[in-house]
This record gives C-alpha cells, sequence and structure tokens, in this order.
C-alpha cells in the first residue's frame, strides 16, 4: 500500500466520556434531549478528519465502542469493574446518537458482545501490523500503551494519539509512563492492580515498585516463581501470598488481539465524507455552529470529500438545503408538525411493517410509547396493543390482542377476521427496542406500562417520563394526567376512552374497540406523550430542577414497578378469621346503640343517625347541611363522645371496625392475585403535592399501626416459606428534618446525643425532670412535637390530649418560647409562599400554593398550615425515593436476594431468605441513613419478622 497505509482506531468509549464531562449538560431546544456528550464528540471526530485529511498517509479510519461491562473478563473475575459508577442517566440516550455521528463522518463503527473496544482495537491494530500498515491508536487510555511499538526501516509500528493534549506516544512516552518497555506494561498492571476497574493486583505493589520488580526478574512468571528470593520480608510474603492475584490480575489487563471480528480491514477504507448525510445529522442535532464551521471548510477546498489527499471530488452545492435530506430513517430536521389528531397515524398489521417502526425509532434514538390493555390494574392486565411516536403528528398503532364482541372472527366492521401481529411476534421485535440504552423511551406514567410489560418478561431501559416530569414542575398547580396536561401545554382535548368504549352497561372492553378507532385514540395518545416530552423536558433546566428529576423522581418508576409486580403474601384464613371477629363485635355495637337510642335505626345512616342524636336524644351541637340532614361526621361523633355520650362512641367504635373489614379484612381477601397468591398495590407516584406516594387497590398505607385492630390486620401479611419480613423504618425522620431546616440547637443536639426528644421537650416546655417523667406529660409532649409539623391548632391539641383549650394554648405558647426558631421559621415560610406561590424541600422540590392569597379566611389557613409542613414532609419523602432509587443496586452489588415489597411512608418493607437477613439490614440501614446529609443523624430501625406487625 505505498503511500497510504495508516489506520488510525478510535477510542469511541473513551471519547464518549471525555466528552461528556469536558461541557457542561446540554439539550436539544425542541425537544429537551441530552446532546452534551454528542456535541463533544461531533467536535472531537470534526477535528480528528481534519487531522486525517492532511495526512497524506490515513487510508483506513473506524470508531469502536464498548457494549455492555459484560465481556469474557467478567466469567475470569465477576468483581471486575464492579466498583464503577453507574451510567449517567443523560448520557444513555446519547450513545445511540453518538454512533450515528460515527457513521454521518463516514467512519467505520466497531463494536462486539462479549469483548471490551479495547480487545478490538488489539485485534486490528494487529492485523493491521501483519498487513504491513503503521497504525495509530486515537486515545490517551493507559491500559492501549501495551500495544505500542516502535517503528523501523522493516517494520511499521503502533502508536497513540492522545486527542485532547495532540501529543503522540510511543515507546519513550510508555517507558515514562510506567517504567517500562510496552511489552512489560501487562507485567506492571497485573502487579499494581488497579482500582478503577477493580483489579486485584498485589497488595502494598505500586507501578514504582512493579516496574522495579520487572527490570529485575524480567517478567511476571519469573518473578513469582522467585519471590522466595527477596529480601525485603513485606514484600517477600505479600508476592507469595498473593501469587493467584497477580496472575488474575494479568488474564484481566492483557487484552485480546484474537477477537473473533468479521470486518476485514477493506470495510475500515476511509472514503469521502456525504456532506448532505452529515449536514441532515447536524441539523438534526441543531448543531449549527459546527455545522457552519465545517461548511466554511469545505467551500474553502472547494470539494465536498473530506478524505485525505484528496485531489478533487464533487463540488459543494450550498443551494440543496441539508433538511431536505433524510438521515438514517430520521426523515431530517423538524418539519412544522400537524396539529394533535390531526397527523398520519399508521394502523401496524404486519411485522415488516412494525420492524420499519423499530428501525426508525432506533436511529432517533427516542420514541413515545404506550400500552393499551384490558384492566387497569398492570398485574392482572392483558395486552391489547401497543403505539409508538417518533415525530410530532407521526404515531402508529400495533394491535395484538382485539377480538370482536362475544368472541368470534369478525372485525365490528365488517371488514372479515381482524388482521393483526400474533403477540409473540410483536413483542420479539419490540424487545430489543425498549430494552436498548442507546434509545430513550417517553411515557406518560410509564410505570404501568413497565409492570404490564413485566408480565411478558419484557423490560423498557432508558426512559423519560411526562407526568414525572410535570410533577416535578409543577407538583400543586393541577394535576399530571395526560389529559388535562394535553390541554393545558398543547390546547388539544384528547380522544376521551369513553368515546371509544362507551360508558355504562353499553361499555366495550379495549379489545372490542374497532382497530381504526382504536389506531387513532392509541396514536394519539404516544403523539401527544412526544409532545408534551418536547414541551416541557427543557423546562427543567430552565428552572433548575434537573438534578431532583434526575436523581430523585425518574429512578422511581422502575423501582416502583418491581415492588408492584412482587406483590406481598396474605393469609387469607387469618383475613377471614378477623373479618368474622369484626362482624361480631359490630353487632354487639350495633346493639349497643339500638338499646342507647331506645330504638332500631340503620346504624350506617348519618341521616337516620342524625335524627336519633339531635331530634329524638336533644343532643348539642346538631347541624344541618345543604340536603337538610345532620351533619354526624367523625368530628361531631368525638366532640359528643368527649362530653360523656354513650351513643356517639358506640357509633365510632361501630364505623372503626366497619372501615377495617370493609376496606381490609374484606377487600384483601379479593384482592388477592390467583396467579402469584399476593396483593399486588399501586402506588401513585405523582398524586400528592409533597412528593408522597399513595397507595391504591388496595391502600395498604392507611392501616392503622397504632390500634390493636390495626395490629393484627398487619399480621395477616406474611413472608414466603424460608422467608422473613424486614421493616425498616426512618425514626423521627420529620422532627429530625424540622430540627435541621429550622436549626434548633437543643433538638440537634438531642438527635445527636441520641436523647429522647419527647422527654427532652417535655422537661423543657413544662419544666418537668426526665427521671421519673410522668408518661401523660410525655404524651403531651409528643403531640406537640408532631402537632405543630401539621400545624395542630390549641383546639385540636385540646381535643386530642382531653384538655381544656385554654391549657392546650399554653402549652403551644410555652413550647414556642423554648424552641423561639420553630416560629421563625413559620413565619419565614408564610412570608415566602406568599411572596412566590410556592416552597421547596431541602432537595429543590417546589409545592406549589396558587390559591396561597386567596381571601377566604379559612382557605388560607389551611393553605398557611400546609405551606409550612410541606418542606418537610416533602423533604422526608424525597430522603426515601432516593433511598429506594439507590437499594436495588446496593442489594444487587451484595448478592442478595432480598427485595423490596411495600413503601408506607417513612417505612421500607422487604422479603428476604433467612440466611439474608442480617446482611439486608445493614446495607438497608447504610443507604437509607446516607440518603441525606444532614445536620442531625437519620436514624433507621429495623425489625425482623414472620409477618409484618412482628417486623415492625
Amino acid at each position: 500500500m505505498p503511500g497510504k497505509h495508516r489506520l488510525y482506531l478510535v477510542d469511541g468509549s473513551g471519547y464518549i466520556f471525555r466528552a461528556y464531562h469536558a461541557l457542561p449538560p446540554l439539550t436539544r431546544k425542541s425537544d429537551g434531549m441530552p446532546i452534551g456528550a454528542v456535541s463533544g464528540f461531533c467536535n472531537m471526530l470534526s477535528s480528528l478528519r481534519d487531522k486525517a485529511e492532511h495526512d497524506q498517509a490515513v487510508s483506513h479510519m473506524a470508531v469502536i465502542f464498548d457494549t455492555s461491562r459484560q465481556t469474557f473478563r467478567s466469567d475470569i473475575y465477576p468483581a471486575y469493574k464492579a466498583n464503577r459508577a453507574e451510567t449517567p442517566e443523560d448520557l444513555i440516550p446519547q450513545f445511540g446518537p453518538i454512533r450515528d455521528a460515527s457513521r454521518a463522518f463516514g467512519l467505520a463503527t466497531l463494536e462486539m458482545d462479549g469483548f471490551e473496544a479495547d480487545d478490538l482495537i488489539a485485534t486490528y491494530a494487529r492485523i493491521a501490523h501483519e498487513a504491513g500498515m503503521e497504525v495509530v491508536v486515537v486515545s490517551s487510555d493507559k491500559d492501549l500503551m501495551q500495544l505500542v511499538r516502535a517503528s523501523s526501516a522493516d517494520e511499521p509500528g503502533v502508536g497513540m494519539l492522545d486527542p485532547m493534549k495532540d501529543r503522540s506516544i510511543g515507546p519513550a512516552e510508555v517507558m515514562e509512563k510506567f517504567g517500562v518497555a510496552p511489552d512489560k506494561v501487562v507485567d506492571v498492571q497485573a502487579l499494581a492492580g488497579d482500582a478503577t476497574d477493580n483489579v486485584p493486583g498485589v497488595p502494598g505493589i505500586g507501578i514504582k515498585t512493579a516496574a522495579e520488580l520487572i527490570n529485575t526478574y524480567g517478567d511476571l512468571d519469573t518473578l513469582l516463581e522467585r519471590a522466595a528470593e527477596i529480601k525485603q520480608p513485606k514484600r517477600r510474603q505479600t508476592l507469595l501470598d498473593n501469587a493467584d492475584k497477580a496472575r488474575i490480575s494479568r488474564q484481566l489487563v492483557k487484552l485480546r488481539d484474537d477477537a473473533p471480528v468479521k470486518d476485514g480491514l477493506d470495510a475500515l477504507t476511509l472514503g469521502p465524507v456525504e456532506w448532505p448525510k452529515l449536514a441532515a445529522f447536524l441539523d438534526l442535532m441543531e448543531f449549527r455552529t459546527l455545522k457552519a464551521r465545517i461548511e466554511n471548510r469545505l467551500k474553502l477546498r472547494g470539494t465536498a470529500d473530506m478524505g485525505p489527499g484528496s485531489s478533487g471530488g464533487a463540488p459543494v452545492t450550498v443551494a440543496a438545503p441539508a433538511k431536505e435530506i433524510a438521515f438514517e430513517g430520521e426523515g431530517g430536521p423538524e418539519q412544522p408538525a400537524a396539529p394533535v389528531g390531526q397527523g398520519s397515524y399508521t394502523l401496524v398489521q404486519d411485522i415488516k411493517t412494525l420492524q420499519a417502526w423499530i428501525d426508525r425509532a432506533s436511529a432517533a434514538g427516542i420514541v413515545a410509547f404506550d400500552t393499551e390493555t384490558t384492566d387497569l390494574s398492570p398485574t392482572k392486565a392483558e395486552l391489547v396493543g401497543f403505539s409508538l411516536a417518533v415525530e410530532p403528528g407521526e404515531g402508529c398503532y400495533v394491535p395484538v390482542g382485539h377480538i370482536p364482541p362475544g368472541g368470534g372472527g369478525l372485525d365490528l366492521g365488517g371488514h372479515g377476521e381482524i388482521r393483526q401481529i400474533p403477540l409473540q411476534d410483536a413483542l420479539a421485535a419490540l424487545k430489543p427496542l425498549l430494552a436498548d440504552p442507546g434509545v430513550l423511551k417517553i411515557g406518560q406514567n410509564i410505570k404501568y406500562d413497565m409492570a404490564v410489560l413485566a408480565g411478558y418478561r419484557v423490560d423498557i431501559v432508558s426512559y423519560d417520563d411526562t407526568m414525572l416530569i410535570s410533577y416535578t414542575l409543577d407538583a400543586g398547580k393541577h394535576g399530571h394526567g395526560m389529559d388535562e396536561l394535553s390541554e393545558l401545554h398543547l390546547g388539544h382535548k384528547p380522544i376521551s376512552y369513553d368515546e371509544v368504549t362507551g360508558t355504562g352497561k353499553a361499555r366495550i372492553s379495549f379489545a372490542e374497540v374497532p382497530l381504526e378507532a382504536a389506531c387513532k385514540y392509541a396514536a394519539e395518545d404516544a403523539d401527544i406523550t412526544l409532545r408534551l416530552y418536547r414541551a416541557l423536558k427543557p423546562r427543567l433546566l430552565a428552572e433548575k430542577q434537573v438534578t431532583l428529576y434526575e436523581t430523585i423522581e425518574r429512578p422511581l418508576p422502575a423501582v416502583v414497578c418491581a415492588m408492584e409486580v412482587a406483590g406481598i403474601r396474605v393469609d387469607p384464613a387469618e383475613l377471614n378469621r378477623l373479618s368474622a371477629d369484626f362482624a361480631e363485635r359490630m353487632a354487639g355495637f350495633e346493639k349497643t346503640a339500638h338499646d342507647l337510642a331506645g330504638e332500631s335505626f340503620n346504624i350506617g345512616s348519618p341521616k337516620q343517625l342524625g335524627e336519633i342524636l339531635f331530634d329524638k336524644m336533644s343532643l348539642p351541637g346538631g347541624k344541618k347541611g345543604k340536603t337538610g340532614a345532620y351533619s354526624t361526621g367523625a368530628d361531631v361523633l368525638e366532640e359528643l363522645a368527649a362530653q360523656g355520650h354513650d351513643l356517639p362512641r358506640a357509633v365510632l367504635d361501630w364505623r372503626q371496625l366497619a372501615k377495617l373489614k370493609s376496606t381490609y379484612t374484606d377487600a384483601l381477601v379479593a384482592s388477592i392475585n390467583p396467579k402469584t397468591g399476593r396483593v399486588h398495590t399501586s402506588y401513585s407516584i405523582a398524586s400528592t403535592n409533597t412528593g408522597r406516594f399513595a397507595s391504591n387497590d388496595p391502600n395498604l398505607q392507611n392501616i392503622p399501626v397504632r390500634t390493636e385492630e390495626g395490629r393484627k390486620i398487619r399480621k395477616a401479611f406474611v413472608a414466603d416459606k424460608g422467608c422473613k419480613l424486614v421493616s425498616a423504618d426512618y425514626s423521627q425522620i420529620e422532627l429530625r428534618i424540622l430540627a435541621h431546616i429550622a436549626d434548633i440547637a437543643a433538638l440537634k443536639q438531642a438527635f445527636l446525643d441520641g436523647i429522647d426528644i419527647h422527654a427532652l421537650t417535655a422537661s423543657q416546655v413544662f419544666d418537668t425532670p426526665v427521671e421519673g417523667m410522668n408518661p401523660m406529660v410525655r404524651r403531651a409532649a409528643k403531640a406537640i412535637n408532631f402537632g405543630i409539623i401539621y400545624g395542630m391548632s390549641a383546639f385540636g391539641l385540646a381535643a386530642q390530649l382531653g384538655i381544656p383549650q385554654r391549657e392546650a394554648q399554653a402549652y403551644i405558647e410555652a413550647y414556642f418560647k423554648r424552641y423561639p426558631g420553630i416560629r421563625d421559621y413559620m413565619d419565614r415560610t408564610r412570608k415566602q409562599v406568599k411572596e412566590q406561590g410556592f416552597v421547596t424541600t431541602l432537595f429543590g422540590r417546589r409545592v406549589h400554593f396558587p390559591n396561597i392569597n386567596t381571601r377566604n379566611p379559612a382557605e388560607r389557613a389551611f393553605l398557611e398550615r400546609a405551606s409550612i409542613n410541606a418542606p418537610i414532609q416533602g423533604s422526608a419523602a424525597d430522603v426515601i425515593k432516593r433511598a429506594m432509587g439507590k437499594l436495588p443496586a446496593a442489594l444487587a452489588a451484595e448478592g442478595l436476594q432480598a427485595r423490596m415489597l411495600l413503601q408506607v411512608h417513612d417505612e421500607l418493607v422487604f422479603e428476604a431468605p433467612e440466611a439474608e437477613v442480617e446482611a439486608l439490614i445493614a446495607v438497608a440501614k447504610r443507604v437509607m441513613q446516607a440518603a441525606a446529609a444532614l445536620s442531625v443523624p437519620l436514624t433507621v430501625e429495623a425489625g425482623v419478622g414472620d409477618n409484618w406487625e412482628a417486623a415492625h
């Protein structure tokens, strides 16, 4: 190959991380997609191609990427690279466009499962060297320095080029770095190890000592054979003790140059860049400055051939706008989209068309995705179809489970048999796309779609959730359902579910909806989701909410989905026994109520109860509502019971048991999934203003924990055979956050010293010694401590403690006098919320109160109390969610099978094999206690048992 015989092998993975860390976070203006690494990568490739163009010898070039961390080295040493941090979430969706960038610049792009990029570089370096070519490895990675070879008149060498410093690396530079020649680098690395990649090496041996030993003994094998001759006792012993580690380390650091690559050197030939294709890609990514720079360079050369040493080529056609050229199925830069609902929606009924949409989504690196199912409960739902959208106004619907009403094989439209892709075929085609970390999946409440697909063993990797983005930005302002967001941000009212399925007795299942109607409804959902993403995602950066979303909210769908799918086992026999017990006791309370009333009446009827209490018995406090019936709410009955009236107390006791029976003991038995034998709650992760979860169908968060009946219900939640339930609960987290936020020195010191905070408050507020304290005094202090957080009034405290309101007011005033910082915090928060309409948690979550300045005094007072509580409760919610996001990986890193089942405010419930309990508790405490850095310690209390009550 006279004149042109040089191969550039570019370490693409190294480029990616250099580009990512070299630039601040950047997003594409049109949709908010992260593009910082793509931008840096493109600039580096542009410079490299320009350099190659001036290097008359370069004939071949390729960019080589890693595929995953699982390689043959993982089989040799499972802990290899285990210490590496998780890939940043905002980098994952950039992998696809980065590979597209390499192809747009006209470069061969190589990767191979089971091998690292370095192994492919080593393999092609060998192949090229044997073919008589000179090789330049474009990287500064020290691991690649073992490939360096000196050139001679008879044999071309292998060198390196540090692209950031534009510095060549040859044998002299390797000697400077490692203290040995390139062919001995592997031996030095085997001894020294590498903490970054978790290569063990020999403890106590660093690079300098390793080089000294290899230079003395010649190579690693000789050194280990003669280790007993080493004079220094400590060095001698560590080499003798760790010889196997050194040999394993050598296997890990030595690059394989025999990877079974399929492409020969011809596939790496460096040809001219196709300017329209490159320009289209740069337009797509909105890299206008880079595009102009390259275009100007081409104009100066008068050629569109960016190939090295070109002597001509096709002239640049500036008049042909790049946006008319499609790139990798993308369709070019964004054109004005059709109004929502009036776009081009495709009904996909064959695998070839589906694959075309999947290919298009892969090329785009981003796709909106939605499922249509038979049930609102994801663990019961069956998949009916799914929709995709890759551009606003362009979406498709893929039916996989439609049926005509009443069975049979006819479409509702009378067009013959329903034509749709078999479910398993469609999922087989879809699965790689959803699992591709280089393609960002956009969903609206994507947790539901994840849970549905989990039943088919299909995972969604790399995602964004428009519901959670909206929740992060606008909690408290409005709801975050798709229909409401569409009307609010897009000015479009979506097709409703009722429009396609009907209502009442005429309602049909979605599986029975005609395909054309289903397509319009489902594809519109995907279209709206994509448009919402483009409207909302850029606001995260503009409003400084990126960290909150990325570190707290975005990890949750995958974590919570796993909890919902896991479910928790309940004992139906125990629940049935409790139901019978509750029914018997309810009958007793009902008889007592009838006896006290002097007649029989429907105890469950507020109207009849009101007439008995206020007309017949003439009890005080009777107030009629708009319907003309007396109010008989719990507050009314509690007030009457506190005055010594027995009938209201009997009704309250009856109501408590009736609620427990209907809501839990009866409902939980009905909620058992027959396929799993477990109860699967559904968590609403974007429904409360403060960031807390809500549990539904069934609600497992409101089971009374302080009553005997509530504890009996918790006993019915049991562990699988051979397992235990473990409860990990933050201790007094909201009081700790209050002490931190309000900077209360006495409370902070008490938490630091591990003192009983309620006893301390009692001693300081009521001037009572801690020793021998009356339990009622401590109870009063506890009520104040927690009540203040929720804005409790003197009336509320009086009712809770059963004391006169004047006495309760004196308690509260004494509390504020002892802890003035708390009143300062409350006053400061009231002022802040009135001025800006929101308050913030410790992690920057904004909780909005748009009506805070209402003229209604009662509503304003309520909102002020809520705003005072929001930073505290919201911060507590953020803390446990941060912990939840980290726990699955932490458990997996320890090799534990334990899994998280429930979140109940400040408590997490796990199920673990008995042998793993202690290890689980250690991991849970470590992660949960490190979830926030406060001026007081976070404390986690853990319990273990065969059932939830025993563990709590």
